[in-house]
C-alpha cells in the first residue's frame, strides 16, 4: 500500500502542519479528507453561511478529484456546525452538492471552531 498527501493548488497548495486529504492505495483507493471549512484558497471565508459550506463541499470536491474521485464515491461524511439554526441551510447546500448520493453521515453542533467567523467544518472519507 502507498499513502499520498493530497493538496490541490486550488485550495492553496499544502497548509503548514497537515494535509487536506491522505489517499491510501492499495487493492482500492481511500481518501480521508482534513476538515474542510469554508475558505478560499487566499484564505477567505464568506459571512454566510451557505457560501460556507458551498466553499467547504468545493474543497472536498478538489481534494477528491486529485485522487480520481468524485462526490459518488464519499462512503462516510462527519460535519461540525456552530449554529444550529443553520441546520436547514447546510441540508439544502449537501442536497444540492450529493444530488441524491447518501453517504453515512455524523453532524454535530459544536460551539465553536478554531476561527469565529467559521461555521462549519466537513470531513469525509471516500473510497474507489
Amino acid at each position: 500500500m502507498s499513502i499520498h498527501m493530497i493538496n490541490p493548488a486550488s485550495m492553496g497548495g499544502e497548509p503548514a502542519s497537515y494535509s487536506n486529504g491522505m489517499l491510501a492505495e492499495g487493492a482500492q483507493k481511500t481518501v480521508y479528507t482534513a476538515g474542510q471549512i469554508g475558505i478560499d484558497a487566499n484564505g477567505v471565508a464568506s459571512a454566510d453561511v451557505a457560501t460556507q459550506c458551498r466553499q467547504a463541499w468545493a474543497n472536498i470536491e478538489a481534494i477528491l478529484a486529485e485522487s480520481g474521485m468524485g462526490i459518488t464515491n464519499i462512503v462516510k461524511t462527519t460535519i461540525f456546525l456552530v449554529n444550529p439554526a443553520d441546520y436547514a441551510t447546510f441540508v439544502e447546500v449537501r442536497k444540492g452538492v450529493l444530488k441524491g448520493h447518501k453517504p453515512a453521515s455524523t453532524l454535530v453542533y459544536v460551539s465553536g471552531l478554531v476561527k469565529p467567523e467559521w461555521k462549519v467544518e466537513i470531513e469525509a472519507i471516500a473510497v474507489k
